[in-house]
């Protein structure tokens, strides 16, 4: 070898490792007669140069390489032209090549070790393995990290955007993709969405060899999939009651196509951020809502005033009816008892005439008579038989009338 012909090169001189003089009294290929270095400048202590490593040199190159040969020389008696040099040579550089297959797993990773490009197995956290490059090399995905995508939106604090922000935020924590979030309803309006998409790695081989872009992929399904249950969804659900519903229905139709195309992701949470009307129309849009505002109250008053006058109209209509009941069962058994009566006077009657039609002559006086003034006249007390003209007075309304005045006085 180059560095082991230390006894000159064909010139005769006696050269480094390059074939220059150690000193500045030899000649060679390069040193020539002036002893300059492979750099054009004194390599001894002649030829006016400094001595390498003096005060404010640096050290030589070719100084430490002559070192560095000599001291592999004393370890390796055979030298650099030697075969066992060699063999040990090789023999580390093996070694060291060998040691770099070593690798390590860290606890939220999963290496994945590949062949020549094939996967080959799966490692969990750890240290461990795997033949050195290029046989075989390692990825180590993270797979329990949770991965957010933000769609029709981006955050531009250091901090994610969290929960439905109002637009008085918008110009110092986020700021609007409009290509993105701007989605037509099922009724024909247009609402401005923003959502967040978290996602973890659910299996690695699958996440590194299936998708080529797994981030874009998981955000155009997202997106395509946000459009296609707002499509079937009006505008007022989605910015009111619905929210909850969109948000489910959506992460299972991105999980049904990322599980299609053997994505190796799983959705964890769909997150609407923000619903609204677009800007250009929000003004109109709050004037629509308070309109709509103002018809419910209305609607709700209407309700209520019905809810108390329409059972009391009812509780009243059917107590005139149980009424109407009770006189008309009182009318009948009345006319029913009238009947009874005058079909047990007329059989008594036929078996009885002249006691019947005393009785009845007595109570039909006593009926008409009883509230009547009344004025008693004896016979032959003082009339044409008696001949005086004085008529003897009883007055039985006022006797009658004092006694019950004097019985109430008691």
């Amino acid at each position: 070898m180059p560095w082991n012909n230390q006894g000159g090169g064909s010139d005769g001189g006696s050269g480094g490792p390059w074939g220059n003089p150690p000193s500045g009294g030899g000649g060679g290929n390069k040193g020539g007669g002036n002893g300059n270095s492979p750099w054009g400048r004194p390599s001894g202590s002649g030829g006016g140069g400094r001595p390498p490593g003096g005060p404010g040199t640096p050290p030589d190159l070719e100084d430490i390489f002559r070192k560095g040969q000599d001291r592999f020389k004393q370890a390796m008696p055979g030298g650099f032209g030697g075969g066992r040099g060699a063999f040990v040579i090789v023999i580390i550089l093996l070694c060291l090549w060998a040691l770099t297959g070593f690798f390590r797993v860290q606890t939220d990773e999963q290496g994945v070790v590949m062949r020549f490009g094939e996967q080959v197995r799966v490692t969990p956290p750890g240290l461990h393995y795997h033949l050195p490059a290029p046989i075989e090399t390692v990825e180590r995905p993270k797979v329990t990290r949770v991965n957010t995508l933000e769609i029709g939106y981006r955050s531009t604090g250091s901090a994610p955007r969290t929960f439905a922000s109002t637009r008085t935020q918008r110009a110092g924590t986020y700021t609007d993709v409009p290509e993105e979030s701007l989605m037509l309803t099922g009724d024909e309006n247009i609402i401005d969405i923003d959502f967040a998409v978290q996602w973890r790695i659910a299996d690695p081989v699958k996440f590194l060899f299936n998708i080529r872009r797994p981030a874009e992929t998981v955000q155009r399904v997202a997106e395509s999939a946000m459009r296609e249950v707002i499509g079937r969804t009006d505008l007022q659900p989605a910015l009111t009651e619905a929210r909850t519903e969109i948000e489910v229905e959506t992460r299972e139709i991105i999980q049904s196509l990322l599980e299609e195309y053997e994505a190796g992701v799983e959705i964890t949470t769909v997150q609407l951020q923000d619903v609204k009307a677009p800007a250009a129309v929000i003004d109109a849009f709050d004037d629509v809502q308070r309109a709509r505002a103002d018809r419910e109250r209305k609607r709700n008053v209407a309700e209520a005033y019905a809810n108390d006058i329409i059972p009391r109209a009812r509780g009243n209509a059917e107590r005139v009816l149980q009424e109407a009941q009770a006189y008309r069962e009182q009318a009948v058994a009345r006319a029913n008892g009238d009947a009874q009566r005058f079909s047990q006077i007329y059989s008594a009657y036929r078996e009885a005439k002249d006691v019947t039609l005393r009785r009845l002559y007595l109570e039909t006086l006593e009926e008409v008579l009883g509230n009547a003034n009344k004025i008693i006249i004896e016979n032959g007390a003082g009339g044409a038989a008696g001949g005086s003209g004085v008529v003897p007075y009883l007055p039985l309304d006022q006797l009658t009338r004092g006694s019950n005045q004097s019985r109430n006085g008691n």
